[in-house]
């Protein structure tokens, strides 16, 4: 991306600046300025912006703005390289254990993921592979660092997603009979979309498949997302196409059933080669529209949305990405205000609903019934959630203890 091309506004607002609105954004429904979350991350968010402006670093940097230019770091200067020379910076210093370095790096990348979606960048500058090529091998994280949705806060997001569903439901239900036809097809867009929102956190929460399995990657055509008619809910399963690359089929466990058989109802899509979870971009649905028989593009004025007349129409739409997903998560669980204090992720990622489930089954079922529902080997599994073992051994440990003492 060429700096060049943002508005004369978004060059102008300082990095400095933007930090402000961000943790500011991140205390939404938290109750204050507090949290742990925040308050590590505004310390290396001001690491970052003191090394941008040349006050950190080696004698001779003199950060990131030209040198014959005086004012404060802002967006115009910010590129990929940039986060490629900052992932160089913390590598440098040996004070730093590896995962503390990929540590500091994800607060500064959830910084710049939030900047591309408030529209301050035109990409996620700091996710791309060159810019993360300068981090070290990650091998010194433990298991239990990563995250993992604990009961409360997949509680929470289900309960959160299944009263938006209801919610938009009797909004629907609550229209008078001569309501106006466009303003009862927002109402039934709103009830599409938080339907397959719900759908989709439930299928992250209970079923354990990476998203890469059941949703688009723009860079593997086989992964195109699942389809209608790959999923049986009478069965309770799903055909997935695996990291291993191959099809399989994953279980769909009783909590998933019924919002997905709601949602297919709600939907009702009109083929079995219809994704599952579409998109309801506004941008890529217009192009599909307009790109279709002048006769559809003739009926746009009497749908409120283009997604309506897609279905409609039978418009064949594209499933949306896995990053898609992790915006959709990030806004859910911002507006259920979930609680999370988490060094690299703060709000409700995917792989933690995967790792969450994967502790349900470890802890009820041990670890063989849970490597085969992750599609994974028992070394693995043993491997990712070895903090269970250690935590049951020391309760063993401490049974032992209290027996022999009593004795």
């Amino acid at each position: 991306m060429c700096p060049n091309t943002l508005s004369a506004r978004i060059r102008g607002i300082s990095i400095n600046e933007s930090i402000e609105r961000y943790l500011l954004d991140k205390g939404k429904g938290r109750g204050s300025d507090g949290g742990n979350y925040r308050r590590n991350a505004a310390r290396e968010l001001k690491r970052f912006a003191q090394w941008a402006s040349g006050d950190r670093g080696r004698s001779e940097w003199t950060g990131i703005v030209p040198d014959d230019v005086d004012r404060d770091p802002t967006f115009e200067d910010l590129d990929e390289r940039v986060f490629r020379a900052y992932a160089r910076y913390l590598g440098s210093d040996r004070a730093l254990k590896q995962n503390t370095i990929h540590t500091y790096y994800h607060y500064i990348s959830a910084w710049c993921g939030w900047c591309a979606n408030e529209g301050y960048l035109e990409g996620h500058y700091a996710r791309r592979a060159s810019a993360m090529t300068p981090l070290p091998e990650d091998d010194g994280r433990k298991p239990g660092d990563q995250q993992i949705w604990t009961p409360e806060q997949r509680h929470t997001l289900t309960r959160y997603v299944d009263d938006r569903v209801n919610d938009a439901i009797e909004t629907y239900r609550a229209l008078s009979d001569d309501v106006d036809s466009l303003d009862r097809q927002r109402a039934r867009y709103t009830i599409l979309k938080a339907a397959r929102d719900r759908a989709l956190v439930f299928v992250i929460a209970y079923t354990a498949v990476r998203v890469g399995e059941i949703l688009r990657d723009p860079n593997d055509p086989r992964r195109r997302g699942i389809q209608w008619g790959e999923v049986s809910l009478d069965d309770g399963s799903m055909d997935v196409y695996r990291k291993k690359q191959q099809w399989d089929v994953a279980s769909l466990p009783e909590p998933v059933i019924a919002p997905l058989r709601s949602y297919q109802t709600l939907m009702d899509p009109p083929t079995v080669q219809w994704p599952v979870f579409p998109t309801f971009d506004q941008r890529t649905l217009a192009m599909l529209v307009q790109d279709g028989p002048d006769t559809i593009e003739g009926q746009r004025d009497e749908y409120a949305r283009d997604f309506l007349l897609a279905l409609d129409e039978d418009i064949h739409l594209p499933s949306i990405t896995t990053d898609g997903a992790r915006s959709i998560l990030q806004r859910l669980s911002d507006e259920a205000e979930v609680d999370i204090e988490h060094p690299k992720h703060d709000y409700l990622a995917p792989h933690g609903g995967r790792r969450g489930m994967g502790e349900i089954l470890v802890r009820s079922f041990g670890y063989t019934v849970a490597a085969r529902y992750l599609d994974n080997s028992e070394k693995m599994i043993r491997k990712r959630y070895s903090h269970i073992e250690a935590d049951e051994l020391g309760e063993l440990a401490t049974e032992a203890i209290n027996k022999i003492d009593c004795i």
